[in-house]
């Protein structure tokens, strides 16, 4: 979990600008996520004001990293979450030479215009991948 630098205790309330701003995700990009993932909710107090608790803050990372780093739709995010997928990396087995989710083994054996299978140019891919958003993040 993201450690605040902001003077509070790692258990407080935090505001939906504090998050924003914290995690790096804009506002109105928080507000989409509570509408798409039922799970999100953090606390209303009146006039609609929104407090996200530890917890809350935790799922908002797995989603950003889902979509935004592994490339996850939110569709699938949300399975991924829902099935316990969202686990960090280091709290997942090691990786498995299982086809990218929504990719089936036959596609992955497919020949692109007689060239190298799907299998044999996803590595480079996912490579590449790292690398733009080594770049975005810099």
């Amino acid at each position: 979990m993201s450690t605040f630098d902001d003077g509070k205790d790692a258990e407080a309330l935090r505001t939906i600008g504090e998050v924003s701003e914290g995690l790096g995700i804009k506002p109105h990009v928080l507000r989409y996520w509570e509408q798409q993932f039922s799970m999100l909710k953090p606390l209303k107090r009146s006039g609609g004001r929104r407090y996200y608790r530890p917890e809350d803050v935790e799922l908002v990372e797995k989603i950003d990293r889902l979509v935004n780093s592994e490339g996850y739709t939110l569709k699938g995010a949300h399975a991924a979450i829902r099935a316990g997928k969202g686990e960090t990396d280091s709290d997942q087995a090691a990786p498995t030479n299982q086809p990218a989710p929504g990719v089936t083994h036959a596609e992955l054996n497919l020949a692109l215009d007689d060239g190298p299978t799907v299998a044999e140019i996803l590595p480079e891919l996912k490579a590449i991948r790292a690398r733009l958003a080594a770049i975005i993040e810099a």
